[in-house]
């Protein structure tokens, strides 16, 4: 133990930094610029300035290894005017009191000579005997403590900036999603989410640390994701509304008459005399009222009880086996790869509905219109001449529509599906 020359006190921390410097396991050594660089990270925890530093640097250059170590002795003994050269040409009272600062931070010890002058004796071969002057055991009793705080410094700094930098990014895109939305009139309380913005902006510190930058990040990740929810939203609107668009975009005939417009393939295969032989229904109204037999003593079809099979939503069904024949490739969508009654095919048509890309509302609008049964077994034939109908969707709702004319029959479509497939016969339930 040693006491501070002249009028400086001794104090409790003096001597607590003198017992942890007789601490020092045997064999401990450490490179002084390592060390000294791990004290500058540091800097904050051990609670010293940049001036102290520099003074401790100027010290540093005065022991005389790169490692220190017991066996090299672990005191210098600069003279007041070397080491204000050695510190920049730092003046006697700045030096002073920063030697001070790093005796308090319990950096260095003061070992103070009988008179308070800086010295050392040697032997009679040269070998330093007794030194006065500071120690830098503290430095090497505190190596490990120093590194880990070094660490812990360096750690905290990268989270500190990489929270920085999200939290810059963060706010970009709040600021440009919400502009896009105004831009774009997306509908939404966007002057409520600016608002709320504006306040969270308002909350960050000019010096922060990681902790207090944390929750900020978190509340504006929050509101960045229900900004980008509400613009996914509108984006899945504006693909159903252009899907729905195109859908209704499909080419029509000039010829108001053919049930053959959104079909080609049928009348280039059969054309429409090999439909009405096969099917009286075809043709147009005014022919199929002229195929109508006349009812005895002139009375009317409605008078008779009679009705257009195809006019209004009347539209005429057909045996089920018939449809499974002249559209096979149903089968593989009913339950466990067969189809045993109208409710299996019901089943079967919403599979390929949704396969085919037909809305929901169209297929509604079919069974509407049409009937189920109908609807169904017009699903199965558009899937059958698939690779022929650009516009499932549309062409649906066309038929649709001429159903509700009278302007529709399904009788020839599945006579030529028949034709087409040779009368070829699978399983049925």
């Amino acid at each position: 133990m040693t006491t501070p020359f002249g009028r400086r006190p001794m104090s409790l921390g003096m001597l607590a930094s003198q017992q942890l410097a007789e601490a020092i396991e045997p064999g401990m050594k450490r490179s002084k610029w390592k060390l000294f660089r791990a004290i500058c990270e540091a800097r904050p925890a051990l609670g010293v300035t940049d001036r102290a530093l520099t003074v401790l640097d100027a010290l540093l250059t005065f022991y005389p290894d790169d490692e220190i170590s017991e066996e090299n002795g672990l005191i210098v003994f600069p003279s007041n005017a070397q080491l204000s050269l050695r510190a920049r040409g730092m003046t006697p009272a700045t030096l002073r009191r920063h030697l001070a600062v790093l005796v308090e931070a319990g950096l260095i010890l003061r070992k103070d000579s009988p008179n308070g002058k800086r010295y050392a004796r040697r032997d009679r071969a040269g070998a330093l005997g007794e030194a006065f002057g500071f120690s830098v055991a503290p430095l090497l009793a505190r190596a490990g403590e120093i590194e880990n705080l070094a660490a812990q410094t360096v750690a905290d700094r990268e989270l500190l900036r990489v929270t920085r930098e999200r939290l810059t990014v963060c706010r970009r895109d709040i600021s440009k999603l919400i502009a896009a939305a105004i831009e774009e009139e997306v509908s939404g309380d966007w002057e409520g989410i600016s608002a709320m913005f504006r306040t969270l902006l308002a909350r960050i510190p000019r010096v922060a640390t990681a902790e207090a930058l944390a929750p900020l990040l978190d509340e504006m990740g929050l509101l960045r994701d229900e900004i980008v929810n509400v613009l996914e939203r509108q984006i899945k609107t504006q693909k159903i509304d252009a899907n729905e668009s195109q859908i209704e975009r499909h080419k029509q005939n000039s010829n108001p008459n053919s049930i053959y417009e959104l079909e080609p393939s049928f009348e280039t295969k059969l054309g429409e005399r090999a439909a009405t032989d096969i099917e009286p229904n075809a043709g147009t109204p005014d022919e199929r009222r002229l195929k109508q037999p006349k009812p005895a003593g002139g009375m009317n079809n409605k008078a008779a009880g009679l009705t257009d099979p195809v006019a209004g939503h009347s539209l005429k069904s057909f045996p089920l086996g018939l449809v499974l024949q002249a559209c096979p490739q149903i089968l593989d969508y009913g339950p466990g790869g067969t189809i045993g009654n109208w409710r299996d095919l019901m089943s079967a048509a919403v599979i390929v509905r949704s396969m085919l890309g037909v809305s929901p509302s169209a297929y509604e609008e079919a069974c509407s219109g049409m009937g189920p049964e109908n609807a169904a077994t017009v699903i199965a034939c558009i899937l059958e001449r698939g690779g022929h109908i650009n516009s499932p969707g549309g062409y649906l709702r066309d038929l649709t529509r001429r159903t509700e004319r009278g302007e529709f029959a399904i009788g020839p479509m599945l006579m030529a599906l028949v034709r087409a497939n040779g009368g070829v016969r699978r399983h049925v339930g």
